[in-house]
């Protein structure tokens, strides 16, 4: 009796293990071919732990995203636990939506757009961690961002103090000049009255001492000039104080808006203002940006492990068999389309044989 060719499928003694089974599902791989297929465990078992641990690494990064912006611990869950799922449903999906079938070109053309979608989501997952792992160096980044933008502020609203106050400030500059103009003209008076009595000869005075009609004059010419300096302060008066109020407005307008502005930038401390902080935290410091690259790097090359260790790895029996799977229910269909259009002609002809007859 001739020896029959031995069937690997039925000899397969091997248990797989609940955590097996639990990475192998992570893997994205069929479960029903991989009972088959004992040699094929380790690999997807390892392809499996990548995805789940990407996937536990992403709920990690979205949680402290999320916390950052929202500022609540059950938001920031929630939403880690949803972010963490998708990714683990995407990034399972792009490994098992790999197939050993063609030639390796065509599997690498194939490939890459799965390495780019998954490069983007290691870039996406790094940055969260990025701002944790450097979370002292970017909170004193954020402090010197923060006192920066309250010095342009101050410029800024200070530039806006001399704009809007600069018609009034003019105008009682005019006025004090014409109020300095009198006070002038009365001390130059009371200089020359001065002269007169105490005899100082000069162009403007008769060098006699004593009280007589030149100084009298000139007294009458100092009470007139001081009259007229109280008689224009007095005049101006009302208008000074409105100057002053206008001046006062201004200046209460913009420092409530400055105060305002400042409590803005004192909660400066988001998502995107840390991520500002660590692109200046790199720019400013090699040893931080290449750190950053390296933490980087790694996630990248986490998410696109799993589409390169497919892409790379010999065809083995999960292949096969998934191969031979998939052109069973191929040649399944065929063949009941085959049926179906056979079945449809024999039912049109044996109708027309009818009507002739």
């Amino acid at each position: 009796m001739k020896n029959q060719p031995i069937n690997p499928l039925t000899h397969t003694n091997q248990t797989m293990n609940w955590f097996q089974k639990f990475l192998m599902v992570c893997s994205g791989g069929s479960i029903h071919i991989l009972k088959k297929t004992p040699s094929e465990w380790n690999k997807f078992s390892g392809i499996g732990g990548i995805v789940l641990f990407t996937a536990v690494f992403a709920t990690l990064s979205a949680g402290y995203a999320m916390f950052t912006v929202f500022d609540d611990l059950w938001i920031s869950i929630g939403f880690a636990i949803l972010w963490g799922l998708m990714i683990f449903n995407l990034d399972r999906y792009i490994v098992s939506s790999i197939k050993k079938t063609g030639t390796w070109w065509n599997q690498l053309l194939m490939s890459i757009p799965r390495l780019i979608l998954a490069a983007f989501l290691g870039i996406i997952i790094s940055k969260p961690l990025e701002l944790k792992v450097f979370e002292k160096e970017v909170n004193k980044q954020l402090n010197t961002i923060i006192q920066r933008n309250k010095t342009q502020l101050q410029k800024e609203m200070n530039g806006r103090i001399l704009q809007q106050s600069g018609p009034f400030a003019t105008e009682k500059k005019q006025i004090q000049t014409k109020i300095d103009d009198y006070q002038k003209s009365y001390d130059s008076a009371a200089v020359e009255l001065e002269k007169e009595i105490l005899g100082k000869q000069s162009g403007l005075t008769s060098g006699k001492v004593g009280y007589g009609s030149n100084a009298k004059r000139k007294a009458e010419l100092k009470e007139q000039r001081r009259q007229d300096l109280e008689n224009y302060q007095k005049q101006i008066a009302p208008r000074v104080v409105y100057l002053d109020q206008e001046v006062s407005k201004v200046y209460t307008n913009i420092e409530k808006e400055r105060d305002k502005t400042e409590t803005f930038e004192d909660q400066f401390n988001g998502f995107a203002a840390r991520l500002q902080a660590l692109d200046e935290l790199g720019k400013n410091s090699a040893i931080i940006g290449i750190a950053a690259a390296f933490i980087m790097g790694l996630f990248i090359t986490l998410e696109i492990a799993p589409v390169l260790v497919k892409l790379i790895s010999a065809v083995g029996p999960y292949d096969h068999l998934l191969e031979k799977t998939e052109n069973d229910y191929k040649l399944y269909a065929k063949e009941k389309i085959e049926k179906g259009n056979a079945l449809t002609v024999f039912r049109i002809d044996d109708f027309k044989d009818k009507l002739q007859k």
